[in-house]
């Protein structure tokens, strides 16, 4: 008979299915948690999130962040302590380790390993040199005994003097979490613990104080990524050999400065229809375009392998359950292929081209971090980009296409603004020139820049690099990561950390 293996270890974004089925199968009458919303979790501290693992099955969930006492040792709600259940408030000085899941499969609970989970906490604790453990304790038998007690005071009470067994209390007091209060409407949505969560508290027996907040921190590691964003002039071509020729030229440039990442603007590839340079209906032109889709994505599969360069390869036509989507593909230097859909289509789009939106926008990991695409208009919606952000995003990349300044500055004021609310990096990249027999491409108006958040560590103007409008050229800057996760927590604002989780959220819908 083969041995059980039983082992804890961190949580990777390819075991989210199966924490999926998992939290499906242990809490059969509570909402679980969106692909989303786990990704979120894992990228915004993969440090603190575990599965449990037996002969190669996830049978066990464990979820933390870092928080500060002021924060969790007052009453909260799960919503508000943990972002609406995407880790976005991970706070990389809070003195607390905050856990807000550990689930067991109720077939494996016999082997110990919600107490190993909890071990590997306190050793990180330990080893962090943190304060304590802190989080809002489920009471599942409160509702079958709340006839028999006073109120939740009572009940717990009684479990303290083991006149009531309530399994997960008694298995937290075990433990040695100390009760510190009631947290009122922690999850409104257990209905066996009718609301309530049991505040508790476990105290780092080693902790000492290391001094002032100045003798705390430790060196940081520079962490750039440099970005360049190419403004992509618009011309008569006579093949896709001569437009690949086009791209190479500026991959190749991308490479020669040591870049990470490459933008091109927005449906660039419409250059294809300068080809046979007919004047055809714009939706027979789209149709067209969709046809070039694979020779579009082994094109720049193959540069960015060739040149080591992550390429966010703007956007193409492509015919997805025979409906025209507007699609960027980024095409990562390890070779894979990844792709987000225009979610909304301008009214022009939607009238001569037929394009329709796509239904999910997800957060892309890199060798340099979590980014996001969001196709030009798309950056006008605030919505779009905070549900990126509670997926970890750091970096948002946008191909855009304009034919004025009007329709530019739209754009531009958008993004600048999703840098500012959102506290992350934002690149541009546009068309220049003209197609004259292609509809919608006819003319061009673009400054493609990289934005930043507006705070004393980055550029004067929230501009780390910009063109020359109208003008073919590129724009280069190096992105310091540590620095953007500093000004996330004690930047002038904070405006990600201060966010009011218990008044408004965004919820994904499809």
């Amino acid at each position: 008979m083969p041995k059980k293996k039983l082992q804890i270890r961190p949580a990777s974004h390819s075991d989210i299915d199966s924490i999926q089925s998992l939290i499906h199968k242990v809490y059969k009458e509570m909402p679980g948690y969106s692909e989303e919303m786990l990704r979120g979790q894992i990228t915004n501290f993969p440090e603190g999130h575990f599965v449990a693992e037996m002969n190669g099955t996830v049978v066990g969930y464990s979820a933390s962040i870092r928080v500060s006492g002021k924060k969790c040792l007052k009453p909260h709600t799960w919503k508000e302590i943990t972002g609406g259940g995407f880790g976005t408030t991970h706070d990389p000085d809070g003195e607390y380790l905050y856990g807000y899941e550990t689930c067991v499969d109720p077939n494996f609970r016999r082997h110990r390993i919600g107490e190993r989970f909890y071990n590997t906490r306190k050793n990180m604790v330990k080893f962090e040199r943190l304060k304590g453990i802190v989080f809002g304790g489920r009471i599942p038998n409160f509702k079958k005994k709340k006839s028999k007690v006073k109120n939740v005071n009572d009940y717990i009470e009684q479990v303290k003097n083991k006149k009531i067994i309530d399994p997960t209390l008694n298995f937290q007091m075990r433990n040695g979490f100390e009760i510190i209060g009631i947290l009122e409407k922690y999850i409104p949505s257990d209905i066996e613990s009718q609301g309530y969560g049991v505040h508790l508290c476990w105290k780092n027996p080693e902790y000492q104080e290391l001094g002032t907040r100045e003798e705390k921190k430790f060196p940081r590691r520079q962490n750039s990524v440099r970005v360049v964003s190419v403004q992509y002039q618009q011309r008569g071509i006579k093949s896709f050999d001569d437009f690949a020729q086009m791209v190479e030229y500026f991959v190749d440039v991308t490479h020669d400065y040591h870049a990470d990442f490459a933008l091109f603007p927005e449906l660039f590839t419409m250059q294809l229809l300068s080809i046979e340079n007919e004047q055809i209906h714009p939706s027979r032109a789209i149709e067209h375009m969709t046809k070039y889709t694979s020779d579009i994505k082994e094109l720049f599969q193959k540069l960015s392998l060739k040149y080591n360069v992550n390429i966010v390869a703007g956007s193409h036509p492509t015919m997805v359950d025979n409906k025209v989507r507007n699609v960027s593909y980024i095409c990562l230097r390890d070779g894979t292929i990844h792709q987000q859909e225009k979610i909304h289509p301008t009214p022009d789009e939607r009238y001569w081209w037929n394009i329709e939106g796509g239904d999910q926008v997800k957060v892309i990991q890199t060798d340099c971090g979590p980014i996001g695409v969001l196709i030009c208009y798309d950056s006008e919606f605030p919505e779009l980009c905070r549900h990126l952000v509670n997926q970890g995003m750091q970096i948002l990349f946008v191909p855009y296409l304009t034919d004025n300044r009007q329709g530019y500055c739209r754009v531009k004021y958008c993004c600048q603004a999703r840098a500012v609310e959102n506290q992350i990096y934002v690149a541009m990249a546009g068309n220049v020139g003209n197609l004259p027999r292609v509809h919608n491409m006819d003319i061009q108006y673009s400054q493609s820049c990289i934005l930043t958040p507006c705070d004393y560590p980055f550029a004067r103007d929230g501009i780390a690099a910009d063109t020359t409008p109208n003008a073919e050229m590129v724009a280069i800057a190096d992105l310091r990561i540590d620095i953007l996760k500093e000004a996330r927590v004690n930047g002038a604002v904070q405006n990600l950390k201060d966010r009011r989780h218990d008044l408004y959220s965004v919820k994904w819908h499809k």
